[in-house]
């Protein structure tokens, strides 16, 4: 039995398609899951305990894929009660762990950023992502556990609302509208694909040689610039790749009537100069570099086409 907790967001949704079609058992744990073919329905707040104890129970491989509402004071409280627990949930199972992990607790890096880079966190929520991947992997190196930390760069793909490109350029060209970038368009910028990294955790979770590591997941190499990444999608839509650049004053600004914007203002760190995501250890492995830019630039503006097409009409 395959578990993924956290299953309504978008990695979850595409890890469950691939298991789906691989006709393994797995189940799917939120608060409210939603029904999948094939797939065993729990629903659980794994915030508690007993609840996560009780949703890993009978597991394999456990994929632990939550997505917290962005706020500090929430990942504060959340984030070391849910790795505590999803660890004394496996152990109890004796269930394996991939936990999927972004790159907050790398800083600022001069360079690619790889498995072997140090962690120097310069945001709070750095800090938060740096502390709970390290009590995870001092449970490995204790032999408590067999887990795998699994990194994505910032990702955007199919049905991925809650991607910034997507909501940024995707589903404005979709409307017709303007796209936006954050603070530099002109820094090289690596995205993963979601569909590459739901591949990915599935493909690390096979191998026996993978476990108990960190893994950068699938990232097509040589990212584009902002201004690259609007072009391409812009041809997509069959339209100009206009484009309007959000200076960090004018976030500010906005962040003091969006509180999604003004808790993402300590992160703009990760737009202001190369964002450079190197999986070249996973490509070694696995013969698989990620979906190149250009082609799932394509398959993500037919999604967001195909969701505008859905929408009804203004009256």
């Amino acid at each position: 039995m395959t578990t993924i907790l956290g299953a309504g967001g978008a990695i979850g949704v595409e890890l469950a398609k691939l298991l789906a079609a691989e006709g393994k058992p797995f189940r799917l744990v939120s608060r409210n899951p939603k029904p999948v073919a094939g797939a065993d329905l729990f629903a659980a707040d794994i915030a508690d305990r007993e609840q996560a104890i009780r949703a890993v129970a009978g597991s394999t491989v456990v994929h632990l894929l939550v997505g917290l509402k962005y706020n500090l004071a929430v990942w504060r409280e959340l984030w070391p009660l849910i790795m505590s627990n999803v660890i004394a949930a496996c152990k109890r199972a004796q269930a394996r762990l991939i936990f999927f992990d972004n790159v907050y607790m790398y800083g600022k890096v001069n360079g690619p950023m790889t498995e072997q880079t140090p962690y120097a966190p310069c945001s709070k929520k750095g800090e938060i992502r740096a502390r709970i991947a390290s009590v995870l992997m001092d449970e490995v190196k204790a032999g408590g556990l067999s887990a795998i930390i699994a990194r994505s760069a910032d990702f955007y793909g199919p049905d991925t609302q809650n991607s910034v490109q997507n909501l940024l350029v995707l589903e404005p060209f979709a409307k017709g509208e303007k796209a936006s970038w954050l603070v530099n368009a002109e820094a090289p910028h690596s995205l993963t694909f979601t569909p590459d990294a739901a591949r990915g955790v599935a493909m690390l979770a096979e191998r026996e040689s993978t476990w108990n590591q960190l893994w950068h997941l699938p990232t097509a190499p040589n990212p584009p610039t902002g201004e690259e990444f609007v072009a391409m999608a812009a041809k997509e839509f069959d339209v100009e790749p206009r484009l309007r650049v959000l200076s960090r004053p004018m976030l500010r600004l906005a962040g003091l009537f969006n509180p999604l914007v003004r808790e993402s203002h300590e992160m703009l760190y990760q737009n202001d100069s190369p964002y450079l995501f190197d999986s070249t250890k996973f490509a070694r492995e696995f013969g698989f570099a990620g979906t190149p830019y250009p082609e799932g630039i394509r398959l993500s503006a037919e999604s967001c086409k195909r969701q505008a097409q859905a929408r009804p009409a203004a009256r």
